[in-house]
Order: C-alpha cells, then structure tokens, then sequence
C-alpha cells in the first residue's frame, strides 16, 4: 500500500510539474517546456534562422527584438502586430509608432513556415516573436533567459491602441512611465527595457526636435550634448532626411551591453525618451548610473522586465489561436 501511494505521489508530481515551472497569465500558464513533446524541434528552428538573419544582417537583432516590445504593448503578447490588413482588419504596421518603422517580419515568416513543415499549427507566431527576441539578444552578446511559452494569437489587431500604448519618442517622461504601469510594469522595467536602445537605429524624425526645436521655441534641448547634437545635425537637417538612420548607441551599435547608460550619463542619448531617464526623475536616475557601472545587474533586470514583459495579457488555453500564416488569421 505504501508502495502504491507513493507510486502516485511521483505521478502527481510528474503531471505539475511543468506548472511549478510556470508563469501563472490572466488566462493560464506559460511555461519553457511548453512544446517539449508536441513540437521538440521548436526552440532550435527559430534559433537557426534569427542566427542565419542577424549574420547576414547586424541590424536585424535590434529589430526583431523591437517587434516582441511592439507587439505585447498594444494588446498584450498575441501577435496582433503581425497581421495585414484583411477584412475588419486595419494592420498595426500602418500606426505611427510602426509605418516606415518595424522591420523584420519576412524573418518570422521564414521560421513559421519551416514550423509548420515540421509540426503543423502547433507554434504560435507570438511565442515565435518572444523567442525570436531572446535569441537576437544573445547573439549580440546580450543575456540569455529562459521564455515561458504557451501563447495563442490574437484574431485581431488593434490601430488605435498601437498609435497611444507603445511609448514615443517623445514622450515625457512621467507619460512613458505611465503606459509602462499600464501594462504592469514598473520603473526598475522601464530602466531596464530601454537598454535595449543599446543596439539598433533610430530615424532623424524621431529626434529632430531636440536638435532645432524641442520645447515649440525654436531652441534645441540643451541637456544633449552640444558637440554630439552639431554631429547629428550634418544628417539630419531641419527638414529632408526624415528616413536617415542613426545609431542608438553609437560606442557600441551592434553590441548588447550597458554603454547606452554610460552614454546617457555623458548626455549623449539620442533620443528624447531615452535621456529623461536622468533628466526628469531621480530613481530612473539612480538605476542608469547602477547599470552603467554594473553590466551584470543590468543583464539580470533586463531578463526579469523580458520575462515579465512577455506575460502581458497572453492569450491561453483555448483563446485566439494558431495562426497557420502569421499575416493572417485562420479562416
């Protein structure tokens, strides 16, 4: 009898264990080992083609891992940013944060085709967008972490909620502050998520302002750095350019690392919302100058806001549901 019961202890165990593992959602569990039996190639197909993308192209990291932030600020993690337009659907592409912006996506269609060849409307194109973002990080010499998956997609998309959820550039900073909160995120997140601008490009739009009109009085913003703002002003003029590309952290482009804070200290951010984090708020200001000394804590927040980040209002269990083509819902 003894035997028997623990016999069934071990079974009990075995059968929750994933859920021990697991990050309780609004609508379920997410969990790493999610497609361990139903689709155990998964993890190393999508790792493959990010890698063969980001050796072709450097920038590429940078943008496949702004398309996962893109994504969950708007409608949670569900892959609504992926979607064309189609029927009743108007695209997120076409918002202000995304047109001529978000880049990556014949990427994750590349890795959803080879996911469906090889275990057929099993992988969700969010959780392909979660991954996809974990594996550029590293392989710019960033961090590694493990991502709960589990996610459904959306069947729908949501333009409005893209043009006002996702921060701005020019945000201020309580404002940004603001629509972190609104998804469950806090300061020490916002911090440490805007390090990703360690890596990637901005467009001479998305900073202008600062170098010829930043309050509406003709005058630039006198917390950048004068003789880094007249290098920037020989591409980006005051009108015409609105397309040329930047860097976002120009010590260190292609690499994950904490320069980006050294750089903001040096009050040489590129873009507005990325130096009022130690312009405009003491406790913002005290985790850039942490980060900037410490590129391990910043590696560790970094991963807990990923994390906690992917988790936000994901589809689960039997809601939305496994796009066969990322662009599209099923019909």
């Amino acid at each position: 009898m003894a035997q028997s019961m623990r016999f069934f202890m071990v079974i009990v165990l075995l059968a929750f264990a994933p859920i021990c593992l697991s990050t309780k959602t609004y609508g379920g569990y997410l969990f790493p080992q999610f497609y361990d039996r139903s689709c155990p190639q998964a993890k190393q197909i999508v790792k493959s083609i990010v890698a063969k993308a980001v050796a072709k192209e450097a920038r590429m990291a940078a943008s496949l891992l702004r398309l996962h932030f893109h994504d969950c600020f708007v409608k949670g993690c569900d892959a609504s940013l992926l979607l064309d337009n189609s029927g009743s659907i108007i695209s997120e592409k076409r918002s202000n944060p995304n047109r001529n912006s978000v880049r990556g996506f014949e990427v994750i269609d590349e890795i959803k085709k080879a996911l469906e060849k090889e275990c057929p409307q099993t992988v969700s194109c969010a959780d392909i967008l979660a991954l996809a973002a974990r594996d550029s990080t590293v392989l710019a010499g960033g961090p590694n972490w493990e991502v709960p998956l589990g996610r459904r997609d959306s069947r729908g998309a949501s333009l409005s909620g893209s043009n006002y959820n996702i921060p701005a550039p020019n945000n201020t900073f309580n404002t940004i502050l603001t629509k972190f909160k609104l998804k469950g995120l806090d300061i020490v997140d916002l911090v440490a998520l805007s390090g990703s601008h360690t890596i990637g490009n901005a467009r001479c739009t998305s900073f202008r302002q600062r170098l010829y009109n930043q309050s509406g009085n003709s005058l630039p913003d006198y917390t950048l750095e004068q003789s880094y703002a007249a290098q920037l002003r020989v591409r980006c003029p005051r009108s015409g350019g609105d397309q040329t590309l930047f860097f976002l952290d120009f010590v260190s482009p292609i690499k994950f690392d904490n320069s980006y804070f050294k750089n903001l200290l040096a009050s040489k951010g590129l873009l507005n919302s990325d130096q009022v984090l130690v312009t405009k708020n003491q406790e913002s200001l005290a985790l850039v100058k942490q980060y900037a000394e410490n590129n391990e804590l910043f590696f560790e927040h970094f991963t807990k806001s990923m994390v906690k980040m992917g988790n936000i209002s994901p589809l689960t269990g039997f809601r939305g549901e496994i796009r066969k083509n990322c662009r599209k819902i099923n019909n």
